[in-house]
């Protein structure tokens, strides 16, 4: 077994994640062959999905909350841009950042929040194609279905070098390259099938005395990878087989992964928080939201098109997870009270400001604006005449005293009437 490891992906970083999913999917196959007698690399996808989002779940919750909280913080930050908007000195530019890293506090999101879950993906799709790219290097029970072949290619005269040349000839990218190797000798095998019957037919020219062999391996892998369509080889090649062939189902197997690719991440774009469209001064970032929510799926179209069938299912079934975990986090942060959340939030950093010898006043200063305030600014916005006369007369009432008009003595009053109303 040590020997699997040369057709492996040693990428950093990259090759390690690999070698994990490729574990966790050696896994799944053994469990799935073993417990129900099913040998199929396209469901073992679907599971593997389902484990990975399940284990990401916490950051999912904590990205989505981002997303949520954004809305309700967005019209503080853009307060705070337009106070400092025509202030350009250094020190009304630590002040901005100072105020809008406190509303930031204030909210318990970080302003990276929404990027960690796509740099922590990122390693797990790359690592994921080399995966299915290679899954004999990963998944012991695929490799032992190519091993006899592969022995009695390499045992048999030229036989190494012929598929040295075989794999030139079908611009395969191996790992290694090492043909006096069986690992590399079963990659080249592994990857005939995107060419079709053709190239396996030039196996059994090459090698007549193999040809049940060669037979019996081309359709125990072909089972393994079938689900619907042949999840190793991309749409793209089986739209031109299907167009070719004359087959109206396979051509529409072959499109079907797009499309489907498409439609889930379209749909999750759906489901996300969107900015308000009424937003002051955030227009540029909302237009480029839209762009960006409408480039998102046909970039999954493009993407699952060209590559291996086999990304598109994890692509699908990941959007179909993802959907059902932001319904269920959008049920469960409707229910929060925003306003405790808030509250908690501001005594937790108060207490780390307190550690840092800092004093907590300028946090609580721009906390004291809460959630319900500003959903009720629309509602002052549309005060009436009467209602705004009214406002202001009593604004007036409660600032008079006894003391002799514009005296130090009624001046000094109102101070501290001021002061008691506006005390927290």
């Amino acid at each position: 077994m040590a020997g699997i490891l040369l057709t492996q992906n040693n990428t950093f970083i990259i090759g390690d994640v690999a070698r994990i999913l490729g574990w966790i999917m050696n896994v799944l196959f053994n469990f799935l062959n073993g417990v129900f007698g099913i040998q199929n690399i396209g469901l073992c996808i679907i599971l593997f999905t389902v484990i990975i989002y399940l284990l990401m779940l916490p950051l999912t919750i904590k990205q989505q909350k981002f997303s949520k909280l954004s809305a309700k913080m967005n019209p503080e930050i853009q307060a705070i841009q337009k106070k400092y908007k025509d202030r350009k000195d250094n020190q009304s530019m630590m002040a901005m950042n100072e105020e809008t890293q406190a509303v930031y506090a204030k909210y318990g999101v970080s302003p990276t929040g929404s990027c960690l879950q796509l740099l922590i993906q990122m390693p797990i799709l790359f690592a994921l194609y080399r995966v299915i790219m290679n899954v004999p290097a990963y998944v012991n029970g695929v490799k032992d279905i190519f091993m006899q072949l592969a022995n009695q290619i390499m045992a048999a005269p030229g036989g190494s070098a012929f598929m040295e040349e075989l794999s030139t000839s079908g611009r395969m990218y191996i790992e290694g390259k090492d043909f006096s190797q069986v690992n590399t000798i079963v990659d080249v095998l592994y990857k005939l099938q995107d060419s079709g019957t053709a190239t396996w037919q030039m196996l059994i020219d090459q090698f007549p005395e193999m040809e049940e062999l060669i037979l019996s391996t081309h359709a125990s892998i072909n089972h393994m990878n079938n689900f619907g369509i042949n999840i190793a080889n991309s749409p793209w090649n089986i739209a031109k087989s299907a167009l070719a062939a004359g087959s109206v189902l396979m051509l529409i197997g072959a499109v079907l992964v797009p499309f489907l690719a498409a439609l889930t991440q379209w749909l999750n774009v759906k489901m996300m928080p969107q900015p308000s469209a009424g937003d002051n001064g955030n227009d540029t970032m909302n237009a480029t939201m839209k762009s960006m929510n409408m480039m998102m799926p046909l970039m999954s179209a493009w993407f699952c098109f060209t590559l291996p069938a086999g990304m598109g299912l994890y692509w699908i079934m990941g959007a179909v997870v993802r959907g059902i975990q932001q319904w269920s986090i959008n049920k469960y942060l409707d229910r929060l009270d925003l306003d405790e959340v808030i509250r908690q939030n501001i005594e937790k950093n108060n207490r780390i400001r307190e550690k840092k010898g800092l004093s907590p006043q300028k946090i609580n200063e721009i906390a004291r604006t809460n959630v319900k305030a500003i959903e009720n600014t629309g509602r002052q916005k549309t005060m009436t005449d009467e209602e705004r006369k009214a406002a202001m007369e009593a604004s007036t009432n409660y600032y008079k005293n006894s003391e002799k008009e514009g005296s130090l003595a009624s001046k000094a009053a109102m101070v501290a009437k001021y002061n008691e109303r506006t005390k927290k």
